[in-house]
């Protein structure tokens, strides 16, 4: 089984332009970089052979990365009016001695910061399927939490 990317559309306009950027760009790059490298000699004690290529494997590795998130995404509208907390909802909860609103995303924009909690955390598991007025526990690192859900945008 596959796990859904979900996204949005800006999320997915910004993965696409790192994909191309990394193959068109950082790709030629790092490639000269290597063949460079290469030129100093001896590659078993070539520091500058050993960074490249280890920086290659990363731009590669995120390429990866990038092109099978993009082969199981799931574009969601944020703002979308439902019943109950999904994907793209905005819900404000109470409890742990105040009020806080959230944006349920996906994993790749989730930005804790900015209240843009990934729908794998464990408040966005918690909160997920949940009506106005429901009563919600979330364990986290440090200890069981109780929220309310207060609204759903």
């Amino acid at each position: 089984m596959t796990d859904q990317n979900f996204l949005t559309k800006e999320g997915l306009e910004k993965l696409k332009k790192e994909l191309d950027e990394l193959r068109t760009v950082k790709r030629k790059e790092i490639a000269e970089r290597v063949q460079q490298a290469k030129e100093f000699g001896d590659l078993s004690e070539n520091a500058e052979y050993s960074e490249a290529k280890n920086e290659q494997s990363f731009i590669e590795g995120r390429i990866l990365e990038i092109e099978n998130i993009l082969k199981n995404v799931t574009i969601f509208k944020e703002g979308t009016k439902s019943d109950t907390v999904r994907v793209g909802s905005t819900v404000t909860v109470s409890g742990n001695g105040g009020t806080k609103s959230y944006t349920i995303v996906g994993s790749n924009e989730a930005n804790p910061a900015e209240g843009r909690i990934s729908n794998q955390s464990p408040l966005g598991l918690g909160f997920l399927n949940k009506r106005v007025g429901d009563a919600v526990e979330v364990m986290t690192p440090k200890g069981k939490i109780h929220y309310s859900i207060e609204n759903i945008s």
